[in-house]
């Protein structure tokens, strides 16, 4: 919905006259809703480089990092946001346990693991903790887009070249 305030001429003054708010539907123009993420990785390049990834689309907004799976939990129940992209091999908390651990409080959060591990064993694991998503960090120039449209539409994706056990 956009809101325009509206003017209109007097008939009397011949000037401009505002007669308050009005709502106006433009359903060709509606406004962008914005993903809130958490980025949850402890090697701060590839960090840096999945925030810089992801300011790529306008829509998208990194709202918080970590660089362990204690503060990612802290921080995704603080911070409640949208979607969560986080490694697996974190430090004080693996990227499994702090899934089980957020949506435990959280239920409904989008979770995307992405990671290096490519066991069949560790993706079927990390799909049976809730996750939604699973890609491998070399894939993610390919693959995290249509992992992160999967997961908003509440589909699962698993990257190309993974094997579900």
């Amino acid at each position: 919905m956009i809101h325009d305030r509206v003017e209109r001429t007097s008939s009397t003054n011949g000037g401009m006259q505002s007669l308050g708010e009005e709502t106006i539907t433009d359903a060709s123009n509606p406004s962008p809703t914005i993903t809130r993420i958490l980025v949850v990785e402890d090697f701060e390049p590839y960090r840096a480089f999945v925030t810089s990834f992801l300011r790529e689309k306008p829509d998208m907004q990194v709202i918080c990092e970590a660089s362990d799976g204690l503060d990612g939990v802290a921080k995704a129940e603080q911070l409640t946001p949208d979607l969560i992209l986080m490694d697996i091999g974190l430090p004080k908390l693996n990227g499994i346990e702090a899934a089980r651990q957020i949506l435990e409080f959280a239920p409904a959060a989008k979770i995307i693991f992405l990671t290096q591990e490519s066991s069949a064993e560790v993706v079927h694991e990390a799909l049976q903790s809730g996750a939604c998503g699973y890609v491998l960090k070399s894939r993610a120039g390919n693959d995290l887009w249509e992992a992160i449209d999967a997961a908003l539409r509440g589909e699962q994706f698993v990257g190309r070249g993974l094997a579900r056990s």
